[in-house]
């Protein structure tokens, strides 16, 4: 008979050998995902349009390919910065894209290929949720969260990517936990004293979305950003960096870049204008694609220009 705890914890080791971190937890545990968001909605506590646009894809059923799912597996893979150099009027303009942006797919199938090889002979398999991932991280024990309500994981900070799993792998060493904030944060306002927008409050722990950059600058590009918002608070092409910056858990990660695209001014120019694709030449497509930002073009008009047209 398979030592399936045996099993389950060489996952965790091979994805360890990759620098990644992982759990594994009773797919039980769905039902706590979905009351943990589904409480915060009938509080009130979502902005309408937010819960919309950014909670309402949320799946909590079995994955086809897995008919009986037995634990949820949640995964940190540690990601750099990414940045850009528009030349715009002659001069070069370099911008940031956050850590989960860039190869955002890539990555998860990554790891969705490396627990199939390492499970598969076990007759265990696995499949990407749309769950909550960074409460599944936060319950799990792999992260804690910041006051900024974003992730954190020992020896990755807050520059990484989750991924979760579906597995058929029974769970028999369940993590499963009561969320945590971290102890650094309790006497630490960093990143609340640099939000510009108030979406880090004292009022209460969970994150207003609504006043968050990064909800604003991933909306359709035919949605202009809101009066309040002062240009000079951008700082990525899409996203925001502000709370990570000045975050002392983040010190050693914050010059962590890899990876830069540069455009010309005539590139430049034809973003700005929105494209459309097939204006584009294949060279630029190139680097759009390794930006992983090609499906964004329609943003890019509004997010650009904040920077460069000012």
């Amino acid at each position: 008979m398979v030592n399936t705890s045996a099993v389950s914890q060489e996952a965790l080791k091979e994805l360890a050998n990759q620098g990644y971190q992982g759990r594994v937890v009773s797919v039980q545990h769905l039902t706590e995902l979905e009351e943990g968001i589904e409480s915060h909605r009938r509080e009130g506590k979502f902005d309408e349009e937010f819960d919309r646009t950014r909670l309402s894809f949320f799946r909590y059923g079995s994955p086809e390919t897995i008919s009986k799912p037995q634990s949820l597996i949640i995964v940190a893979v540690p990601r750099p910065q990414t940045s850009a150099v528009f030349t715009w009027r002659g001069e070069s303009v370099l911008l940031i894209i956050p850590p989960t942006y860039t190869d955002y797919r890539k990555i998860a199938q990554r790891v969705v290929d490396l627990l199939t090889e390492t499970l598969e002979p076990f007759d265990c398999q696995v499949a990407l949720s749309l769950v909550p991932l960074k409460s599944l991280a936060a319950r799990s024990g792999l992260a804690t969260y910041g006051r900024n309500n974003i992730c954190y994981v020992s020896g990755m900070g807050s520059f990484l990517e989750l991924v979760g799993l579906y597995s058929n792998l029974p769970c028999h060493d369940d993590t499963w936990q009561e969320a945590r904030m971290m102890e650094a944060c309790r006497n630490c306002r960093a990143c609340m004293n640099n939000c510009p927008t108030g979406a880090i409050t004292e009022e209460r722990f969970l994150l207003r979305g609504e006043r968050c950059l990064s909800f604003h600058n991933e909306q359709p590009g035919n949605i202009p950003f809101p009066s309040w918002i002062n240009p000079s608070w951008h700082n990525c092409i899409e996203g925001c960096m502000l709370c990570q910056r000045v975050c002392p858990e983040d010190k050693k990660f914050w010059s962590w870049i890899e990876g830069t695209e540069e455009f010309s001014e005539e590139e430049t120019t034809l973003l700005l204008q929105g494209g459309p694709r097939d204006r584009l030449a294949k060279e630029t497509i190139d680097k759009l694609e390794r930006l992983d930002i090609l499906d964004d073009l329609e943003l890019l008009p509004r997010n650009l220009g904040v920077f460069l047209r000012a």
